[in-house]
């Protein structure tokens, strides 16, 4: 069996255990899962053979819940292992997160793998591209990549890092030049809008992690290096220039959230 097979038999292994956790998750809380993805490096497309599953999922409890004063958490906290990070949001929570543009929310959206999704939670698809604010996203990942540069010293650092650091770089850019939700793979954003220069450095890079193991450390790169410093100050002066938008509507989020609740009754 080569590499490619063993990977694909062990992915189907753990979609399977990742599918019955959900329903396990359905079962002691009393909710339904409408939409469970995965986040993180598996999604951004440069995980190692050692990465773990962060697993994000939106969940909706009884219409009755919603009725009441006191409506207790909106968030679901499931298991956090060396294999497995498993929590989720409540219908409510994620839709006003999208309403603020939250980057989190739009990158559960663009996830390239999806676990589960139910029918009705394309009108949660459908709304969500009318509230992104590229100014909103272009803060966010201008902090991720200050936040993972940070972790960048020293005469050996690893890999994962690196590539954090140039993802969120990547995401920022793509919110300034198109105004649209980020995708979530890697190397979508570099194959748009990575210099030529660089993508023979990054598909060496990305090469690399996906055979290595996370914790590895890897001789620092001069022009991955340059070229963070670069973009970042390049960043930092468009961002000034970026025009906040105006708040969407509440109306199309309104109708989506009665339509799904008020379908649990």
């Amino acid at each position: 069996m080569g590499v490619r097979e063993r990977t694909e038999t062990h992915m189907d292994s753990m979609t399977t255990t990742i599918l019955d956790e959900l329903q396990t998750v359905e079962r002691e809380h009393g909710v339904r899962v409408l939409a469970a993805i995965e986040s993180g490096s598996r999604a951004w497309g440069f995980d190692s053979p050692d990465s773990d599953y962060d697993v994000r999922f939106v969940y909706v409890h009884p219409v009755e819940n919603y009725l009441r004063l006191d409506q207790g958490r909106d968030t679901i906290e499931w298991k956090l292992d060396d294999v497995l990070d498993i929590n989720g949001w409540d219908l409510a929570k994620f839709l006003r997160l999208v309403h603020a543009s939250n980057p989190s929310a739009f990158e559960w959206l663009g996830s390239p793998i999806v676990y589960r999704e139910s029918p009705e939670f394309a009108a949660v698809r459908q709304v969500a591209p009318t509230c992104f604010s590229p100014l909103a996203s272009v803060h966010h990942y201008l902090g991720m990549a200050k936040t993972n540069a940070a972790a960048l010293s020293g005469d050996a650092v690893k890999l994962k890092k690196y590539l954090y650091v140039m993802r969120a770089l990547l995401a920022a850019r793509w919110a300034v030049q198109k105004a649209t939700p980020v995708p979530m793979l890697f190397e979508d954003l570099a194959n748009a809008l990575l210099e030529p220069e660089m993508r023979g450095v990054v598909a060496g890079m990305l090469a690399e992690k996906r055979v290595g193991d996370e914790r590895e450390l890897h001789a620092r790169i001069p022009e991955v290096d340059a070229w963070i410093v670069c973009a970042r100050a390049d960043l930092e002066e468009r961002c000034a220039r970026v025009t906040a938008l105006p708040k969407p509507n509440w109306d199309a989020l309104d109708q989506v959230f009665v339509s799904i609740v008020m379908g649990e009754r």
